[in-house]
């Protein structure tokens, strides 16, 4: 089998360079977003308690989940991030982390960043700009509207 040199007949696929995005660039049911973002302010959040539902996993407990509702940013605006488990200890006030692979959650009809297990946190080196907290997109209430036509 003569091989052609593309990637597929290696059998590794070429990497992509990530295109990163600033905050305002945001919007409303978007996947794939790769930041620079700096955590200004992060804030636990009391997980409700359910009542086990009869025959539903008695055998072994579930460890509680962690979540935080932290407000990060850059030089064009901040958001809402949900960090969830281990994500938690990695938000830090004061720290810059790369979100890789996050995605646009509606909640209550406003944007909140995630990252997914398809998704990656990592620390990074301090950045140099200041998060601009005046232009939060997690303030702006979106309201889904259905379009018939007539």
């Amino acid at each position: 089998m003569a091989s052609t040199g593309t990637a597929v007949a290696t059998g590794t696929t070429a990497k992509r360079k990530p295109v990163f995005v600033k905050v305002e660039q945001l919007k409303p049911g978007t996947t794939g977003h790769t930041l620079t973002v700096k955590v200004v302010d992060a804030n636990p959040v009391v997980p409700a308690t359910r009542k086990a539902r009869p025959g539903s996993s008695m055998g072994r407990p579930s460890q509680p989940s962690r979540i935080a509702e932290c407000l990060i940013g850059d030089e064009t605006g901040c958001i809402l991030f949900t960090a969830r488990n281990d994500q938690v200890d990695l938000m830090k006030p004061g720290e810059t982390v790369i979100l890789r692979n996050s995605r646009i959650d509606m909640f209550k009809g406003t944007m909140r960043l995630g990252v997914d297990k398809w998704g990656r946190i990592e620390a990074t080196e301090p950045a140099s700009f200041t998060v601009k907290e005046d232009n939060n997109l997690s303030l702006v209430e979106y309201e889904l509207i259905n379009v018939t036509d007539q």
